[in-house]
């Protein structure tokens, strides 16, 4: 394979194989006509095999999706064996034990606080199936309250690709392309991140209370009662590179939304369902969601699948109104995707994933903050659980980050995949206010070993330091 040289649209990163105008022979329209992704032949593990014969450390999972990691019997085996039973039906009028399998492991796994599952094939879609279930949630009401139309959400997020989940996303360069046809009943407040949102001297506390006051505002300049909802990420993943909430900070947010009488949406499509070291990223913040979007994790890759999980609160008016969710899809709930989903949070469970999680997050933050946190380019390192982020500035006391043409993380990732690295590591950009600013993500599987845990964080390692000293 030639020198690659790697291009993203907002969407994903490829890696050029010919000179970026020659565009190669495929029937696919792949995310770019110019350049043609690698070609994956065999995968087991950690490891994805390549055309060209190189075996790359699959250090975040494709986008945290991966978490078993790839080719796991047990989930082949459930798969194949759903496949005797039924491959589909129509969920309008039939039911599978495959579907109700999964709701049940589900909503177990929030120890009873969420009530129901709907399951879905993407995280775009279970975000849109979030947005009209809170707007009928209000029209079930006794007595309804069909002012609310509105949502708040925040800035430097994302929560899908469709027109109403991007709508809903302050992803700027992903919505720039679509910014005329976006929603316009969707306003955003500032994203809780320390690292560049907390001021000189101010505690977290006060960090804490002024974003709630910012929350409050925009309530109160919309018309609080015209809000269905406010929408955030837990972790925030692909937008800011991993960061976490600080303490208190959804408490408080919660707050605000009971003032008001809105529904709290959190979606926790990327970092939810074992990935922070919690099966639910809520279970680690003080709250309990109204609706949660879940996804990535959730199948393991296996079969495209995500949801929702929904609270009693809005079941109840459900219950008490006309019943019926006015949604649906042609491949909701799935059955293979069922099947699979099913057998992978088993596994989760049987085999205390999400305690090795836990417990390997914390050795890959030590890893990471001795070998990194001194590099001059190396701003924050941030993260929970096995969802790990650095970002990278030109000026580490000022925090100034690079300017966008120098392609910062897209090079790290370019320098990860040389033969001699092989490494694959997750960039994003637009990191400081969704236009400048870089970093990388790490998302491994959840069963990695300690010796996985040095090969990431030595490899890692070297490829930032190499990357920047041949700059």
């Amino acid at each position: 394979m030639a020198p690659a040289m790697l291009m993203n649209d907002g969407n994903g990163v490829y890696d050029n194989k010919a000179d970026g105008n020659t565009p190669f022979k495929s029937a696919v329209l792949h995310r770019s006509l110019h350049v043609e992704p690698y070609k994956v032949v065999a995968s087991k593990g950690n490891y994805l095999h390549l055309a060209n014969g190189q075996k790359i450390f699959d250090a975040t999972t494709g986008a945290a999706v991966a978490c078993l990691g790839h080719g796991n019997e047990r989930v082949k085996a459930a798969v194949a064996r759903q496949m005797d039973e039924i491959c589909y039906c129509h969920s309008m009028f039939f039911n599978t034990s495959a579907m109700e399998g999964l709701a049940d492991e589900l909503i177990a796994g929030t120890e009873g606080k969420l009530a129901r599952a709907f399951l879905v094939s993407s995280g775009s879609e279970a975000m849109e199936s979030a947005m009209k279930l809170a707007r009928q949630y209000f029209l079930e009401c006794s007595p309804p309250q069909p002012d609310r139309t509105r949502f708040i959400a925040r800035k430097e997020s994302y929560h899908g690709t469709t027109l109403g989940s991007l709508s809903m996303s302050g992803h700027v360069s992903r919505r720039k392309l679509f910014e005329p046809m976006l929603l316009d009943n969707i306003s955003r407040v500032s994203a809780c991140n320390p690292y560049h949102g907390m001021r000189k001297g101010e505690s977290t506390e006060d960090f804490v209370a002024r974003l709630a006051q910012e929350l409050d505002n925009e309530f109160q300049r919309v018309g609080p009662g015209t809000v269905c909802a406010f929408v955030a990420e837990p972790t925030v993943g692909a937008a800011l590179g991993c960061v976490p909430a600080v303490p208190g900070y959804f408490p408080a947010m919660k707050a605000v939304c009971d003032k008001y009488g809105a529904l709290l949406i959190l979606d926790e499509i990327m970092s939810g369902m074992g990935r922070t070291g919690t099966l639910h990223a809520w279970q680690q913040e003080g709250v309990v969601p109204d609706i949660q979007t879940i996804g990535k994790g959730l199948g393991g890759g296996f079969m495209p699948i995500a949801g929702m999980l929904i609270g009693h609160r809005v079941v109840d008016a459900f219950k008490k109104g006309t019943g019926a969710f006015s949604h649906g899809q042609t491949y909701q709930g799935h059955p293979l995707a069922c099947a699979a989903a099913l057998e992978v949070q088993k596994i989760i469970r049987e085999e205390k994933l999400v305690d090795n999680v836990k417990e390997m997050g914390l050795l890959l933050e030590g890893f990471l903050k001795q070998k990194l946190a001194d590099h001059p380019n190396v701003g924050d390192i941030r993260g929970r659980g096995l969802f790990w982020g650095i970002e990278f500035v030109r000026d580490k006391v000022a925090k100034k980050p690079f300017d966008p043409k120098d392609g910062i993380a897209m090079g790290i990732h370019d320098q990860g995949m040389k033969p001699g690295y092989d490494i694959y590591l997750y960039p994003g950009s637009g990191t400081v206010d969704g236009k400048v600013g870089d970093h990388i993500l790490m998302a491994p599987a959840y069963n990695v070993t300690r010796a996985d845990i040095e090969l990431l964080a030595n490899t890692t390692t070297r490829t930032v330091v190499d990357f920047f000293a041949r700059r």
